[in-house]
């Protein structure tokens, strides 16, 4: 079975590495001159582990990824580091974090050379499953596979060819990232801060390194010509190590960017012979950190589907359109009530106004622990089908 996929972020690399091991013969075109890690850290909860686990990545994962934070005391703080709401620890036992670089790594390691092409820029699929492109020399050409696999990003060329693309809606605010460039004490706690219309994470790293996101209300499109000075103006003056954090990072190790999700729900992802994964699918805000973990389940999912089928010559229309039927059911109604979740979480936390943010904290600090653990449970409690 020919499989194409389009993108090498992590969900397009995930998928890769699946139904390459499942007898697939895969081929993963990125744009870009080279396959780079975007952002800067990632959370992988107890789902996306599952994920990783059925594409045979799990274990090594394990070994680059830390478990600090799943025993911090973790949750949302005021800005003057008074506690509103904590996460029951035993909810989050599985928690890891890592850094994109090293997991990029492990994920084109069991990847042969040639499976994945840089510098090929797809310029149309076909339903039938005829993918153009264009090469570094701007030379167009074309390949025939049983199979597309959009994971091109929330802007994605391919879902922009559904009649049903509900395009980008931009959340109304935006964030830096960063991780520091030497460890720092976290005296055991992380989570987030927030305050009005603005808020703060902390996230452990292996060895004493800290991953952060800073994320603030602004305008659409709204650029900072000094990230650092930004940063010290609208978060210095929050509880200790903040503002340390901020000075222990590198400019070149900051990022910024708008966040958004999609305007509406697909009704499919698929068409044909495409199917859509990751943030092209279903691009969700990260307020619950889930939107790597939900383009692993995806990856884990067309993978068990398409395992019986993956390693003949040419996969038999039926079975490919069976499998892809299947997909969507099983992940169209999850990913997505997953993304609206996520959007709520993201108003209640940039509510406007001071009396709107002493609402909130009075709400957070009302929420039952029950409530918060089978929230996160719930979110948790994926296992990936059988093939």
């Amino acid at each position: 079975m020919r499989v194409g996929i389009i993108g090498a972020g992590i969900g397009g690399l995930c998928a890769a590495v699946g139904l390459h091991r499942a007898g697939a013969e895969v081929t993963v075109f990125e744009q870009a001159p080279s396959v780079r890690a975007g952002g800067s850290g990632i959370s992988v909860f107890g789902n996306g582990l599952r994920a990783l686990d059925a594409i045979g990545v799990g274990d090594v994962f394990r070994e680059i990824s830390s478990s600090e934070a799943a025993r911090f005391t973790g949750g949302q703080r005021r800005p003057d580091g008074a506690w509103l709401k904590t996460f029951p620890a035993d909810a989050i036992t599985e928690l890891r974090v890592v850094d994109r670089e090293p997991l990029h790594e492990i994920l084109l390691s069991p990847l042969p050379g040639s499976a994945v092409r840089t510098e090929a820029k797809v310029t149309a699929v076909s339903p039938a499953g005829s993918v153009s492109w264009s090469d570094g020399s701007g030379a167009q050409q074309s390949e025939d596979f049983d199979l597309v696999i959009a994971a091109d990003g929330i802007g994605s060329r391919v879902r922009r060819s559904f009649q049903s693309d509900p395009g980008i809606a931009y959340s109304g605010y935006s964030a830096w990232r960063g991780i520091t460039r030497h460890p720092i004490d976290l005296d055991g706690e992380a989570g987030e801060t927030w305050g009005t219309r603005k808020r703060f994470g902390i996230v452990p790293l292996k060895g004493g390194y800290v991953y952060w996101f800073a994320v603030l209300s602004v305008a659409e499109g709204h650029r900072f010509a000094d990230n650092h000075a930004a940063l010290r103006e609208h978060f210095g003056g929050w509880h200790a190590p903040i503002a340390e954090l901020i000075e222990a990072t590198d400019a070149d190790r900051i990022g910024y960017q708008p966040i958004s999700d999609l305007g509406g729900r697909l009704p499919s992802y698929t068409r044909g012979r495409i199917a859509l994964l990751g943030d092209a699918a279903h691009a969700m805000t990260p307020n619950l950190g889930q939107g790597g973990g939900q383009a692993m389940e995806d990856a884990a999912t067309i993978t068990a589907l398409l395992a019986p089928i993956a390693g003949s010559q040419a996969a038999p229309e039926r079975a490919v359109a069976d499998a892809l039927t299947r997909y969507d059911k099983l992940r169209v109604k999850r990913t997505q009530s997953i993304a609206a979740r996520s959007r709520v979480g993201g108003q209640l936390a940039h509510a406007p106004g001071k009396g709107l943010t002493g609402a909130r904290d009075l709400l957070l600090k009302a929420t039952p622990t029950a409530a918060l653990r089978k929230q996160l449970t719930s979110i948790q409690g994926w296992r990936p089908p059988s093939s």
